[in-house]
């Protein structure tokens, strides 16, 4: 574990920080690829995407604050509620926050929600896989006692006091990292209609983040008896929007698209 990367004199730059921006980076050009694909000017595809990293980090870390206050802020400066350069934000907010962000930019824009959508979700996951990474040089994110051989430990002043523990931050990193090959070279390519690569992950992703839950060690509450964790129970809501919009997707976008052809079809009717 080594939090910091780099030190220029007053000015430190921490491991987690450096892990989201480059997973940041590497989300916009893979997005700017396949918006390419799609006829997407660069421009246009980096002009959403920042909307939706914008919301991503606001929602994530609303809802860090929000989950954390009494432990994390109620007796600190409120400037602490900006301070993200050592973690601090959660996943599933900002899954929210980007939402939100990219349905505002769409009705604002007039530009095709499902599509943007379809040519952003891959990067979700190359991100999650990146941030990650931070999460273990960090030491957040940690893992639940551990004997296998590929346990890890954390230094001595660390919540797990040197006890080895699951790596869960790299089975995290790895699952994300298959998740976007999957979305990147066939789902997306493959695609039937606009929004399906969001539904598809919609519905691979929290059963696989509810997999990794399990061996997870830093979660101060639990759910249903201490059996499920808030992300678990975050999980069963993303999985209900996932199956809604496979059935409901592909119908809307079909009646769309026999209203138009029915509308360029159809003899307009003599004058007078």
């Amino acid at each position: 574990m080594h939090k910091i990367a780099l030190e220029l004199g007053p000015l430190t730059i921490h491991w987690y920080g450096v892990f989201v921006g480059l997973g940041c980076l590497l989300g916009l050009w893979s997005a700017a690829r396949r918006g390419l694909r799609e006829g997407l000017a660069p421009e246009r595809t980096y002009d959403f995407c920042w909307w939706i990293l914008l919301g991503a980090v606001v929602g994530a870390r609303v809802w860090y604050v929000a989950s954390y206050w009494s432990e994390d802020f109620a007796d600190k400066s409120w400037l602490a509620v900006f301070n993200i350069r050592q973690g601090g934000l959660v996943f599933y907010g900002g899954v929210v926050g980007s939402s939100l962000a990219l349905i505002l930019y769409s009705l604002l824009k007039r530009q095709p929600l499902w599509l943007l959508a379809d040519i952003a979700t891959p990067s979700i996951a190359l991100g999650s896989a990146l941030g990650r990474i931070g999460c273990l040089m960090t030491g957040c994110c940690y893992g639940s006692p551990c004997s296998l051989p590929w346990a890890i430990r954390f230094p001595e002043d660390h919540a797990t006091r040197h006890n080895p523990v699951h790596p869960v931050q790299i089975y995290d990193a790895l699952i994300n990292l298959a998740l976007y090959l999957f979305l990147e070279l066939s789902c997306f390519r493959r695609r039937r209609f606009d929004g399906q690569v969001f539904v598809v992950w919609l519905l691979i992703y929290p059963f696989t983040r509810s997999f990794t839950e399990l061996f997870r060690g830093d979660y101060p509450q639990r759910y249903l008896g201490g059996s499920m964790t808030p992300a678990q129970a975050m999980s069963l809501f993303t999985v209900v929007a996932g199956v809604a919009l496979y059935f409901l997707l592909p119908r809307r976008l079909t009646r769309r698209a026999e209203s138009s052809d029915l509308a360029e079809t159809d003899p307009v009717p003599p004058h007078g």
